[in-house]
Formats: C-alpha cells, sequence, structure tokens
C-alpha cells in the first residue's frame, strides 16, 4: 500500500493553504459563490505548479468538488469536454505520435543537416528549421524539442566527441542552447505549436472578442518570429561561442542515418499527403468556414484509414487523453470565472494604477510583468490559465486596442520558457543532459528575454500595424 511521503504533504499544504486563506477571509468584492469558484481555481492551479499529484487527477478533483459542493451544476462543471478547442489540442497530439511512430520527424531533422550544416552556425539554423516545419503539428515543445530534435543534437554532439564536462564546449554546449531556445520560439510562431496556445485563442474570444484563428496567429507571428530564429542563435554563438568551426562530420553523420532509414516508406507519404492537406484547411477556414477542430479530427480520421495510425495507437497515446482530462477541466473553470464576473472584479481592482497611462505603455508593462513572472512557473499552461485572461482585461480596460492586447501576451505565453531550466516540459531534457551550466542557463535565457521583448514588442508592434491587426 502506498503512502504518502513527507514531500506530498508539503505539497498538499501549499496546495490547499491559499484556498483556505480565501475561505477565511474572502475578498470583499466577490460574492460568496465568485469566492469559492475562485478558492477552487486558486487551488487548481497552485497543484499544477507544486504537482502533489498529476495535473489530469488535480482537475478531476476539481471538476468533483465544483459539482459536489453546489458552485457549478454538474452541466457547468463538465461543459469543458464540449469545447471545440479541448479537441483540437486532443487531435494535435494524435498528429504528433504520428510523426514520432512513422519515423518522419527524425527524418525531416537529419535531411535538414544533410542539406545545411556546413558550419556550427548553419547546423543550428538546420536544427531551427526541422523544429519548425514539425512545429504546426506537434503542440509540445517536450514531444518536438526533448523527444525529437533533442536525440538528434545529442548524436550529432557526441559523434564530435563533445560530451559533459570539458569538452561541452567544442560543440555540445551550443547546439544544446539553440535547440532548445528555437523550439519554444517555433511554439510561438504557430497556433498549434503549443497546447496551450489554442486556450489562449478561447481567452481572447471570450474576453477581448478577439477571432486568433490559425492564420491570424501566424500573420502576427511571422515576421518577428523568423527575427528571433535568426538573430539568437547569433547571439548564442557570441555567448557560447563553439571550438569546432567544420561540421562536415554532422553531415556525414545524417547521411549515415538517412542511408540506414532508406526511402520514406508509404505510411510516411501518407502522412505528408494529410498533413500538408490539414495545413491547407487550417489556412482557408476563413473561406470555407469548417472548424480548425473539424479540420483536424478529418485528418485524423484520415490518418486511421490510411493505417498511419492505428486504432491501439490512439488509445496508447496516453498525453492526448490526459490533455483532453486536464485542459477541458481548466477551460471550464476559465469560462466560469469569466462569465461569472470574477476575472472583471479582479482584474479592474489589480490593475487601476495604470489608469490614464497611454496604451503602448499599457501594454508594454504588461507584458514585460507577465514574461517575468514566469520565473515562478514550472508549466506555460499552469501561468496562462492563472495570468492571461487577467493581464488581458487589464489590457483591454487601459484602452489597448483588443487584438493588440491579445497578441503580445499570447507569443510571450512561448517566449517566457526561456528564462529557467525548468520553465516548460523540455527545460529538463536539454538542460538535464549536462551541457549547460544552470548560472549560463538563466544568464543566456534573460539575455534572450530581452532581446525577444526588443523584437516582438518593437518590429512586432510596427508589423502587426503594416498588416492592419489594428
Amino acid at each position: 500500500m502506498r503512502t504518502f511521503s513527507n514531500s506530498q504533504w508539503w505539497r498538499w499544504a501549499v496546495v490547499l493553504g491559499p484556498a483556505a486563506v480565501l475561505y477565511l477571509f474572502p475578498i470583499p468584492i466577490l460574492t460568496p459563490q465568485q469566492n469559492h469558484l475562485l478558492m477552487v481555481f486558486v487551488a487548481t492551479i497552485v497543484a499544477l505548479v507544486a504537482q502533489p499529484v498529476r495535473m489530469g487527477v488535480s482537475v478531476i478533483i476539481a471538476i468533483t468538488v465544483l459539482a459536489l459542493t453546489g458552485i457549478l451544476t454538474p452541466a457547468q462543471a463538465l461543459s469543458g469536454f464540449s469545447n471545440v478547442t479541448v479537441w483540437l489540442v486532443f487531435t494535435a497530439f494524435l498528429f504528433a505520435r504520428a510523426v514520432t511512430i512513422t519515423g518522419f520527424g527524425t527524418r525531416v531533422g537529419y535531411l535538414f543537416i544533410r542539406r545545411f550544416a556546413r558550419t556550427p552556425l548553419s547546423l543550428s539554423y538546420s536544427l531551427a528549421a526541422a523544429d519548425l516545419v514539425l512545429a504546426p503539428f506537434i503542440p509540445s515543445d517536450t514531444a518536438r524539442g526533448g523527444g525529437i530534435v533533442f536525440p538528434v543534437v545529442r548524436s550529432v554532439a557526441v559523434d564530435f566527441g563533445s560530451e559533459p564536462g570539458p569538452t561541452s564546449k567544442l560543440i555540445g554546449e551550443f547546439l544544446v542552447l539553440v535547440s532548445y531556445h528555437t523550439t519554444y520560439t517555433a511554439s510561438a510562431i504557430f497556433l498549434t505549436g503549443m497546447a496551450a496556445n489554442p486556450l489562449i485563442a478561447e481567452f481572447a474570444h471570450k474576453i477581448g472578442h478577439v477571432e486568433l484563428t490559425w492564420t491570424t496567429w501566424l500573420t502576427g507571428s511571422i515576421v518577428p518570429g523568423l527575427m528571433s530564429l535568426t538573430l539568437v542563435p547569433l547571439l548564442i554563438r557570441k555567448l557560447a561561442p563553439p571550438q569546432i568551426r567544420d561540421t562536415t562530420q554532422a553531415r556525414k553523420l545524417a547521411h549515415a542515418e538517412l542511408e540506414r532509414m532508406g526511402a520514406m516508406s508509404g505510411r510516411e507519404k501518407w502522412l505528408v499527403a494529410i498533413l500538408l492537406a490539414v495545413m491547407a484547411g487550417w489556412i482557408t477556414s476563413p473561406w470555407h468556414g469548417i472548424s480548425n477542430t473539424f479540420v483536424a479530427l478529418a485528418g485524423v480520421s484520415s490518418l486511421l484509414l490510411a493505417r498511419v495510425l492505428e486504432w491501439d495507437d490512439l488509445l496508447a497515446e496516453h498525453r492526448a487523453w490526459d490533455a483532453l482530462v486536464w485542459f477541458a477541466g481548466l477551460v471550464m473553470m476559465s469560462d466560469a470565472l469569466v462569465s461569472g464576473g470574477v476575472i472583471g472584479a479582479l482584474s479592474s481592482r489589480w490593475f487601476h494604477v495604470m489608469a490614464g497611462w497611454p496604451w503602448p505603455v499599457v501594454i508594454v508593462a504588461l507584458t514585460v510583468s507577465y514574461l517575468y513572472i514566469h520565473y515562478s512557473f514550472a508549466s506555460m499552461t499552469a501561468h496562462i490559465t492563472a495570468l492571461y485572461p487577467a493581464f488581458l482585461a487589464a489590457a483591454l480596460a487601459g484602452g489597448v486596442p483588443p487584438m493588440i492586447a491579445a497578441l503580445p501576451l499570447a507569443y510571450f505565453s512561448n517566449l517566457d520558457a526561456g528564462l529557467t531550466h525548468y520553465g516548460t516540459g523540455s527545460a529538463p531534457v536539454f538542460f538535464g543532459s549536462g551541457y549547460v551550466k544552470q548560472t549560463d542557463w538563466w544568464r543566456i535565457g534573460f539575455l534572450i528575454s530581452v532581446m525577444n521583448l526588443a523584437i516582438w514588442l518593437g518590429v512586432g508592434m510596427w508589423w502587426w500595424k503594416l498588416v492592419g491587426l489594428w
């Protein structure tokens, strides 16, 4: 029989402590029902960070408590499972499984290396390009960066004799840093690049009445995103320069691996055709009017009919089912906070100090605050769920145009991952390889965050004006 460890007891204390404070000292501007809803929500968010149990377990408990206590009706408590955004995230994980089990993702990585890796810098750009190509279909920097790109990076570094420790600076440190900082940047570029991005779009629609479609998201991100992908490797080369200058050996390794893999299989060809069709469906959704979710479900159906995925593959994709449960619960609670007036009441009180500020100053101040608060979070989803609605509401209250209120906070919900070695799921994978010291990881992450602020709030603001987003 399993028992709680001391660590678990302390984690539960951390989770229940803030909820107990809200219960004993309710916020005066909220009704009792609003206070109780906020109490369960705060406990859930803290549980996602402290993790006394798995995320899905925390959310199921929260859903049950909300229904049993009458804070929400049973139908309201389960309403998240009928949300189309939740099912879009679910299908995206299935695309990721198809890309992985067919070997197509690894093939893409080695193809880019074989074609473009002539110097350490071009090698790093090859890895970034491979990540970028996979990002629309793999909504997880953990699966994409940690599961596909990192093994390729590790193989290349070892082939050069660069191991953690004295030889890390030959090329391993450089490649690990570039690959990590470009994988979350790729997540920022696409609506389907990170699991919680569709949740952001849901918040933007509910709170700001802004439609962040797949095309709108990409239109806003493409120029600042490509600038980040171009400049970040250059900055890292300056801060952590590789000692090796000739990367011919990496191209030889990629060639050998591709020879071993052989020609594209029939399953890979079907996968590519279906993924291209899905992307075309997403891009043209403003014209045909079909929901992005059902374009994606049509793609999953096609993968099953073409036997690229088997039904057992779908059942075995535990990350998809896990995401379905916790994502649906978070969407439900967030919707309840918005429709119940909790977010509006709290944001107007918390951010009243900015009343009268020029709106450009408001959005810069909010974005910078939102970015660096991520030092306190080990999950981008928890950060987004806890803070994005309130910060968006504050920006709107400060007179920021709705689209400009939504976009910077949306993109920095991904870009904030670069600050620490625990800021997202792929961070422990790259950092845990041992190639980069923690002090260097944090120092370089902070400098890159400053660069990203300049790019996305500087060039990005100009670009959004140019393409008519505000």
